[in-house]
């Protein structure tokens, strides 16, 4: 099921708008905060994002930004009132893909989405996370606290295995195996150990990596 992150904090209309979506097969999370809709998004992205303008601790623009200086690909679409060509224009220069004005037709805004994900995809598996840490599969890029971190292939396997495996914790005997045996090379279990300790120096040694004592490792979330 695809899903939708939307960012408004009157409640009456975001209800009307999720229920509505909800009918047509999409899961919608709202968030009246953006410090909320951050948090969630660090944590794992949607399919695509509805924001609105004002919100109670920012503003939608400031949101987009951010959103698009991680995820460059995830799909945003301003929903507002503020209908003034000078704010339009500021909404797309902050990275949105669409616009659109309040009040709207429930039905136009579905083909909107419907033609922004026929462009895009869905791209939340396009995309992993845990805290300040992103990789993006399909550039093979990874960041950290906001700067580019350079793997080697090692290293990279090793944080793109734990990170589709978020929550969950990994031996080292099945690390070996998928990140080296797959590949026909057969190492020693301090390879593992070397290419972690790299892995977590290039990364500022992240709290949301686990060492799970003589079992192997786990990334998760860190609590506040």
């Amino acid at each position: 099921m695809l899903t939708i992150y939307y960012i408004e904090d009157d409640e009456s209309i975001s209800y009307t708008i999720k229920e509505y979506l909800e009918e047509k097969g999409y899961r919608v999370v709202l968030f009246s905060t953006i410090a909320e809709a951050k948090s969630a998004l660090t944590a794992g992205l949607p399919t695509l994002v509805l924001v609105d303008w004002n919100m109670p601790d920012g503003n939608g623009s400031a949101l987009c930004r951010w959103i698009r200086s991680n995820w460059k690909a995830l799909p945003v679409i301003f929903l507002t009132v503020r209908s003034d060509s000078r704010d339009i224009v500021s909404g797309f220069q902050s990275g949105a893909d669409d616009y659109v004005v309040k009040p709207f037709s429930l039905d136009v805004l579905h083909l909107r989405i419907q033609a922004l994900l026929r462009r895009a995809g869905d791209v939340s598996k396009q995309y992993l996370s845990c805290g300040s840490i992103f990789l993006d599969k399909n550039k093979v890029q990874v960041s950290c606290g906001g700067e580019d971190v350079s793997l080697s292939p090692s290293e990279y396997q090793l944080l793109l295995y734990l990170l589709e495996n978020k929550g969950k914790t990994v031996t080292r005997e099945r690390l070996l195996s998928e990140i080296w045996d797959i590949n026909g090379n057969y190492v020693s279990d301090n390879t593992l150990t070397v290419t972690m300790k790299r892995l977590r120096e290039k990364l500022h040694q992240p709290a949301c990596l686990k060492t799970v004592r003589s079992v192997g490792y786990r990334m998760e979330e860190s609590e506040l």
